[in-house]
């Protein structure tokens, strides 16, 4: 037991003394980073599911936009 406190007590001085934090300000470029680069490939899937037409997979010919598959599909007659 004496190891384990020993163990949380070295944790809690490096933690304290020994780890640099980021500021409040570097914390909110790099949130804001994220938020960006997610919202960019959330962007980037989005237009690929459209222009593959992954959204109209399986409705029938019920939508206009079957997609590059769709198009693929009808040419090769399947």
């Amino acid at each position: 037991m004496a190891s384990f406190k020993t163990y949380l007590s070295e944790s809690y001085n490096e933690l304290v003394n020994k780890v640099s934090w980021p500021t409040w300000k570097e914390l909110q470029a790099s949130a804001i980073v994220v938020l960006v680069s997610a919202l960019i490939l959330a962007l980037v899937i989005f237009v690929m599911d459209f222009i593959f037409g992954v959204q109209n997979m399986g409705q029938g010919d019920t939508s206009f936009w079957k997609g590059l598959l769709g198009f693929i599909y009808k040419f090769i007659g399947a």
